[in-house]
Order: structure tokens, then sequence, then C-alpha cells
């Protein structure tokens, strides 16, 4: 009788199971992927910003280069059109509703604000008078005035020396029962008796200011210079000196020898 046969192996057998290294290499491999993915993601990001940010950067170079054409001048001079066509249709409005635009244009000031203006006003038109044909003591007066407005006295110093001569001064009464105070040296109160300036001794400030207002007059002379003015005065606005200066052009080397006749007096 034949040997029986063995019993075929059972499937489990035949197929083994995966081993726990190898299921763990295929779990793992998920998210090794995902950080490389990520930082894909984020350099895409970064690409994208940096083209965005070098499309603005040179479209605000090209604006800029644009604004930097445009002349001055002629902005301004579109910005007075503006306001000009501005006023002249808020005039026309005004006069078809029948309102008195003046009037209404004055609700939007205060009264400080409108006398204000009007000294400011008043005060431009003064200077646009004030440089007609003038004299020497005119010129003089203009100077002075300009002066005085430049002038920064020391407010804070002379109080101080103030309460010092209260403090150490003597009071004396004069014929009209005026009582006045008075400095034994002269040096606040100074007249014509007076050497208390003798020792006085002006701030840093003070000889600073002084030397830069004759720089300043040294200047202004040489610029007359330059330009002629030191000359025998012609004229008597800025028109007219222009018109001799053509004249003199035109007609001054046929007009010498005259000219130097009357000069040295031998013309009569």
């Amino acid at each position: 009788m034949p040997p029986s046969a063995s019993p075929a192996p059972e499937s489990s057998a035949a197929s083994p199971e995966p081993s726990s290294s190898s299921s763990s290499t295929a779990v793992g491999a998920t998210p090794a992927a995902d950080p490389v993915k990520a930082r894909l993601e984020k350099w895409k990001a970064l690409q994208n910003r940096a083209k965005k940010s070098s499309a603005t950067n040179l479209k605000e170079v090209y604006a800029e280069r644009r604004r930097q054409m445009v002349d001055p001048a002629t902005t301004s001079r579109l910005q007075r059109k503006k306001a000009e066509a501005e006023f002249k249709l808020a005039k026309a409005e005004a006069a078809e509703a029948g309102e008195d635009f003046e009037r209404k244009r004055a609700w939007d000031w205060t009264v400080e604000e409108s006398e204000r203006w009007d000294r400011r006003m008043e005060k431009k038109k003064r200077h646009v008078e004030d440089v007609a044909f003038q004299d020497y003591s005119q010129t003089a007066r203009k100077m002075y005035k300009r002066q005085m407005r430049e002038l920064k006295p020391d407010l804070e110093g002379y109080a101080a020396d103030k309460a010092k001569l209260l403090k150490e001064g003597s009071v004396v009464e004069t014929e009209d029962g005026e009582l006045v105070i008075v400095d034994r040296d002269g040096e606040f109160y100074a007249d014509a008796d007076s050497l208390g300036f003798v020792d006085n001794k002006p701030k840093k400030e003070a000889v600073d200011r002084l030397v830069a207002d004759l720089k300043k007059a040294e200047d202004a002379r040489m610029s007359r210079k330059r330009g002629g003015e030191d000359d025998d005065v012609t004229y008597i606005n800025d028109k007219n000196k222009q018109f001799n200066q053509k004249l003199q052009r035109a007609y001054g080397k046929y007009t010498k020898e005259i000219r130097d006749s009357f000069e040295r007096g031998t013309m009569i």
C-alpha cells in the first residue's frame, strides 16, 4: 500500500507575514516626504514675493522718474490755473443763485483772520510802493527799518540787569516829584557822562551777530559794485535803468566825447 501523502502545507506557512521592520519603513515614508513638500511650497512663495517686490520697485522707480521730469514751474502754474478756475466757478454759481459772493466767502474766515489778512495786504502794498526813486535819506530809512526787523534783543539779560539795578541802585526824586533809579557807574541808565560802556564786554552771540551783519552789508556792496550801481545814477527805477543801458550799448561810443566834456566842464 503506498504511503499516505503528506498533507499540503498551509497557505499561512507558504506566505510569511511581513516583518516588523518593513512595515515601519513603509509607514515612516509619508512623514519624511511632508517636510520636503512644505519647504518646496515655502520656496515658491518666497520666489513669488520676490518677483512682486521687484515689479513694485520698478514701477515706483518709473513713477519717481516721471515726477522728476515734471517742471516745478509747470506744476505751480497748473495749480494756480486750477485755483483760478475753482474761484471763477464758485463766483458763477453764486451769481446764478443770486447770492453775494464776497459775503459768502467771508463766512469761511474769522474776524481775526480777516484783519490779519488786511494788514498783510496793506504792508505788501507799502513795500511795493517803497521801491520807487529814493534819495539817500529814504535809503537809510529803509535800511534802518530792515535792521530793526532783524534785530533780536536779549530780553532775558535786560530783565536780569534791571532786577540787579533795582536791588543795588539808588532811588532819586526829580524836581517834578518823579522817582528815578540811578546806578552808580552809569552802566544801565547811561547818560552823556557815563563811562560804564568801557568795561562792558558783549556776549559771543552779540559779536557773531554784528560780524554777520557787517559781512552781509559788505556782500551787498560788492554785489552792487559788480552790477555797476556805484556809477552815476541816471535812472529812477529798474525799467528806466534797463532802457538807459540799451541806449548806452547802442549810442555810447558816439556820445562818449560829449559826456567826457560834461565831466570836465568844458562843454559850455
